[in-house]
């Protein structure tokens, strides 16, 4: 059974997704490959105050790496890229390339990326912190606006 909540952020509202009491979504409000809103259950607050008090603690700067427990429903491919993406430390970023080669497969730098894109558990897994192997910012499902936010925030280069 999935239910969700919705709740501001500095990338205005984000909507938090669960299946059996474990997050498996969190969506920004824009965002390119998000789920239709009826598969996301009906709305209940009450399995999400974990996920909200570390998402508050990230926003307010105090937190690097989340501990939540996560449902991550994707191929085995996808579950691969999304684990080596939560492995990137705060304020660092990979090439799509390093990624890959972080998988063993040194050639599926696009298969990362569209991995990336349909990555369900925005921030948390942190698909913002992947670009071009030239340094230029690309492909991000909840805008470039937002990638770059992310990241100079992580960096300590803007503040919310």
């Amino acid at each position: 059974m999935r239910c969700h909540t919705v709740v501001d952020s500095p990338y205005g509202p984000l909507t938090l997704v669960a299946a059996e009491g474990v997050l498996c979504g969190l969506h920004l409000s824009v965002r390119r490959h998000s789920p239709p809103e009826e598969s996301f259950g009906a709305r209940d607050d009450a399995p999400f105050g974990e996920a909200l008090e570390q998402l508050a603690a990230y926003f307010a700067g105090e937190l690097k790496e989340f501990t939540l427990a996560l449902r991550l429903d994707g191929t085995p491919f996808q579950r691969g890229v999304w684990e080596q993406l939560r492995r990137i430390p705060y304020g660092e970023t990979r090439s799509y390339g390093q990624v890959a080669d972080a998988l063993g497969n040194p050639k599926a730098s696009r298969a990362v990326g569209l991995a990336g894109g349909r990555n369900p558990i925005s921030i948390i897994v942190p698909c913002h912190r992947v670009i071009g192997a030239n340094g230029s910012l690309t492909g991000y499902g909840g805008g470039l606006e937002n990638k770059r936010r992310l990241l100079d925030f992580e960096q300590g280069t803007a503040l919310f």
